[in-house]
């Protein structure tokens, strides 16, 4: 497989450099390097690598089983890749939000492009991270006045501001709170943070990335506590990405850098918690 294309599949898929270095376990930096065209002939090891990482499917796109409604007063069970039982069949990609928010009643879900996707429940780990951050975020804004509002999921954000896609964001911050239509959130928000788990790592880094930047958010934050590491896309500034480990602070770029996330407390709080099982 040449570096083009890898190049093609990249852009196809909607892959981050930040995914590939992931999956591939090629360096960060090598990886900007090689598809950005500054080195032209990369070491063989690192070519393999690369070629094995983009010879699977690594992106967590539904291709087309049916998911359907469950008899009345029956659990509805979605599975990461998988169909509900058959009862007045709709297939992927034409679901609506009237059929997610009928879903969501039974399992945490979403929809992103009449696609529906399950959302595994969430650690305690990534809960208290949730709840360290939300802690921050609402100090802050309260030290500051203004408009902006933190909303811990779930909370349902018709994205596009439109009924085919509803995502639930781990923390949303919206400063225009004409945003706000009831229990929802009408339009995209301001920042967005994710904190990653298994099975929704490759969904967060490249589906709901694209969805984000396309949809206007203006600052997306990835905490992936398993690398111990934050990654921060600023779709204002160029889609300008930082990159922090969990002993950094981390500057709120919606706000100009004048609030800033301790990570070093949140991981000396989470290592008297937890020990070494950090996960």
């Amino acid at each position: 497989m040449t570096i083009e294309e890898m190049r093609r599949l990249k852009k196809e898929r909607g892959y981050t450099n930040e995914y590939i270095c992931d999956g591939s376990g090629v360096p960060l930096g090598t990886v900007q390097k090689i598809f950005s065209g500054e080195t032209r002939s990369p070491r063989y090891d690192t070519m393999q690598a690369l070629e094995k990482f983009f010879a699977e499917e690594h992106y967590a796109v539904y291709s087309g089983p049916v998911y359907d409604y469950p008899p009345e007063g029956e659990r509805v069970v979605v599975k990461e890749g998988g169909a509900l039982s058959a009862h007045n069949g709709i297939p992927q990609g034409k679901h609506t939000a009237e059929d997610y928010y009928r879903l969501r009643e039974h399992e945490r879900i979403e929809l992103i492009d009449g696609v529906i996707y399950n959302l595994a429940t969430p650690t305690t780990m990534h809960q208290f991270i949730i709840m360290t951050l939300m802690v921050e975020l609402e100090l802050f804004i309260r030290s500051r006045g203004g408009d902006c509002i933190p909303f811990p999921a779930p909370v349902s954000v018709h994205l596009d501001g439109d009924d085919a896609t509803v995502v639930e964001p781990d923390i949303s911050i919206v400063c225009d709170r004409s945003r706000l239509a009831g229990e929802r959130i009408w339009g995209a928000p301001d920042l967005v943070i994710e904190v990653l788990s298994p099975s929704t790592r490759r969904k967060d880094m490249t589906i709901k990335y694209q969805k984000y930047a396309d949809a206007g958010v203006r600052e997306y934050w990835i905490i992936d506590p398993q690398n111990q590491k934050v990654i921060v896309y600023d779709f204002e500034q160029d889609y300008l990405i930082s990159l922090y480990t969990f002993r950094d602070r981390v500057p709120v770029g919606i706000w100009d850098g004048e609030c800033e996330i301790d990570f070093a407390s949140i991981t000396d709080r989470m290592a008297e918690i937890y020990g070494e099982r950090q996960e």
